[in-house]
């Protein structure tokens, strides 16, 4: 069955970062699925070749492009090709995104400017360009990948937090001011699932192991949440929050924000919160 964004959209003309694996390949192969021609990016011809083989095997037609989303001038130069070859654009999903952990005043200020490059102003980026094409077309849909953990804000992962919450404010912003133009905007907010997030770590090595066994141990696969993504996006959904955690986060901290603070502070004080992460099933 098709997703009502292909229905909505019928072009059909996406353009998702970080396509070359994981979620972004996800994404780009179930709308391959559908149709869709799909523009994706990485910085690793590896990963964008095996993409492209897989969406086209899926029915879709693959344009690639290998930059590094942080340098706006390729971004841009790109995303105009993309554009003068669709003659538009019906779906942004701002997807490439990096992982990192430690603690503040201990991470290095040089690395908080690459991921802050990679996941807020790339996000940044793609948006300014896509926005002016959806509002003259009255029509599109931007997806930006967020965290629960922009929501969240847990200890040793500031840089990742930062990053993530810059998102879903500039997305609830962005939300607002494209909603007369018949635009829409949703924000992707997962806990843990499977993927190599932390791959291009360049923070304290322990964190970073415990980061990815957390992940790898989860339950979900970048396929579903992909689905899950474009199903609730189809509906026009702003918040997709899944799986059941990130939603309990999202509105305990909007019911108890101070008991929500003062807990997540008090059980990082015991020195056992590494424990009870891995323990933890997401």
């Amino acid at each position: 069955m098709a997703y009502k964004l292909s229905e909505r959209h019928t072009k059909k003309r996406a353009f998702i970062t970080g396509g070359g694996g994981g979620l972004g390949r996800a994404l780009a192969v179930a709308l391959a699925k559908d149709g869709w021609t799909v523009g994706i990016t990485d910085i690793k011809d590896e990963g964008l070749n095996e993409s492209k083989q897989q969406i086209e095997q899926a029915g879709g037609k693959a344009i690639t492009y290998k930059f590094d989303v942080a340098n706006r001038s390729e971004y841009q130069k790109c995303f105009d090709e993309y554009i003068a070859k669709t003659g538009g654009i019906d779906l942004l999903i701002n997807n490439a995104g990096v992982g990192d952990g430690g603690l503040f005043g201990e991470y290095r200020l040089e690395n908080w400017e690459w991921i802050t490059g990679i996941n807020q102003m790339a996000v940044v980026y793609g948006s300014h360009f896509a926005v002016p094409h959806m509002k003259k077309q009255q029509s599109g849909h931007i997806i930006s990948i967020a965290s629960a953990a922009g929501i969240a804000n847990m200890p040793n992962m500031s840089m990742y937090n930062v990053t993530k919450a810059a998102v879903i404010s500039l997305m609830e912003t962005i939300y607002a001011e494209v909603w007369g133009f018949n635009v829409q905007a949703s924000v992707v907010c997962p806990t843990f699932f499977r993927s190599n997030i932390m791959q291009y770590h360049k923070g304290n090595e322990d964190a970073a192991k415990i980061g990815q066994t957390i992940i790898q141990r989860a339950k979900y696969s970048p396929e579903d949440i992909a689905d899950y993504i474009l199903t609730q996006a189809g509906k026009n959904v702003f918040y997709i929050l899944h799986p059941y955690q990130a939603r309990l986060v999202f509105h305990l901290k909007r019911l108890l924000p101070n008991f929500f603070l003062n807990y997540k502070a008090k059980q990082f004080a015991k020195k056992d919160w590494v424990k009870k992460a891995l323990s933890q099933k997401f």
